[in-house]
Formats: structure tokens, sequence, C-alpha cells
């Protein structure tokens, strides 16, 4: 019996330390005190509605070695239902990595529904690519490859295209962001959404200036800082700061 015991016990702990392994392999984000809870949402929530597409996508970026770059699968299944919700038909994505924010978008997109989707990565892009082929959405993606504001800049200089965006998400460099915000505000119309990945940026928002931290959380946090005291300033736009994944941040522009 106490072998049992013992052996159930091991197990329960070999167990745990899986999930924990399988959370840092798919860039496991979540910002939850707990992995248990974090999978209890996954396996209750997530995981049963995600499309075989996205699972198959996120389980090739998992074998991936830049794969804490890819959004989150609760993350994912939000971006989709936001989508869904504003009724967004012309949308924009900056920063796209394998795919799997973007193959989200493209699915909950009507089949006449357009993507401008910008990278400085095609390789990775190509990654997750046959995919989206598969799933029947490749014809909604424009790829870009390239830096964003050059193109961004091109857009916002024929008012043509002033307003014509319903929805835009954002999760490329940090040291961008107001950049692109300058930027976007005129393009996203009123009553549309922009979405700003990693606003809560691995907790170091709140960290003291002297705590440790990865070299590249230190290089980005102020900027995301800047960010954050910007949005909650801009009275173009209400702003939503939640905390899923690694925190995003929706602006719905007013004006």
């Amino acid at each position: 019996m106490a072998t049992t015991t013992k052996t159930s016990t091991t197990t329960n702990g070999e167990d745990k330390q899986s999930q924990n392994l399988r959370h840092q392999e798919v860039g496991h984000k979540s910002l939850l005190q707990s992995d248990e809870l974090y999978q209890y949402i996954l396996e209750t929530s997530v995981y049963p509605r995600e499309p075989e597409s996205m699972k198959e996508l996120r389980e090739v970026t998992a074998k991936h070695p830049w794969n804490i770059m890819t959004t989150s699968a609760d993350e994912g299944q939000f971006l989709n239902m936001l989508i869904k919700l504003v009724n967004a038909k012309n949308t924009m994505e900056i920063g796209v990595y394998t795919g799997y924010s973007l193959l989200a978008t493209a699915l909950a997109l009507p089949e006449d529904g357009k993507i401008l989707a910008m990278d400085v990565n095609r390789e990775n892009y190509e990654l997750g690519l046959p995919i989206i082929e598969k799933a029947g959405v490749a014809h909604k993606i424009d790829f870009k490859e390239g830096p964003a504001l050059p193109v961004l800049d091109e857009l916002v200089a024929d008012e043509k295209n002033h307003g014509t965006y319903d929805f835009i998400f954002v999760d490329a460099d940090k040291d961008n962001y107001i950049n692109y915000h300058k930027r976007l505000i005129d393009l996203v119309k009123v009553g549309g959404v922009i979405g700003y990945d990693n606003t809560l940026w691995n907790g170091s928002v709140v960290a003291p200036p002297d705590a440790p931290m990865r070299k590249y959380v230190r290089y980005y946090r102020d900027f995301v800082l800047e960010l954050n005291k910007a949005l909650a300033a801009d009275p173009r736009i209400e702003i939503c700061m939640l905390p899923v994944g690694d925190g995003i941040t929706i602006c719905r522009r007013i004006n």
C-alpha cells in the first residue's frame, strides 16, 4: 500500500512537471498565480473549442526555438471571439511570427475578409503557411515582409485609407509601439479596435527598477510603460487592459 501511494505521488509530481514543461514549450505567458489554474482554463474552455488547424499550428510552433514569441492559446481564442463581436472585415496585423494569431483572425473573418499582415521574417511565417493554406483561409492574407512603419506611412499618406480598418492587432517590436499608434489611430475607423499585445510585459511593469530581469525584458520595459501611459491619456480612444496572455490592451477609437 505504501509503495502504491509513493508511486501515485511520484506520478502526480511528474504530471505537474510535465504540465509546466508543456507550458514553457508553447510560450506559456499566463500571469495567473498557478499553472494548475491556467491548465484548467486551457482544458475547460480553450482546447475543446480550438480548431484543428490552430491546434496543429500551435504544436508546430512549440518546436520552434523562439516559441515564447507565439500568441498563447487562450489569447488566440479571445482574438477570434473579439473579431466576431466587432464584425470585423478589413484588418491588419503587425508582427506575425508563425501565424497563430493570424490564423485565429483569418478563421473569424467572413469569406471576403482581408488581413494586411506584416513581419520582418518571412521564414517564420512560411512555417505556418501550409497549415493556413490547408485551413482554406490563405486568400484572406496579404503578407508583406519587412518593417511595418514604411508601409503604414504609405497608407497614412493616402487619405482614402483613413478610417478603413475594423481591427488591428500589434505584437511586434515594443520600442515602436508608440510610433505604430501615431499612425494606426488614423487608419482604424471610429468604433474600430486596436489590440496591443504584451502590455503587462512579464509582470515587469510593476517590478522595481533594480529587480532581476532577462535582458530583453529590461530593455523593452520602459517602452511598454511609455505606451501604457500614452494610451491611458489618449482622448481619442477607450481602453481596457486585460491580463490575458502577457497582457493585452484593447483600444476602441471614439473620435
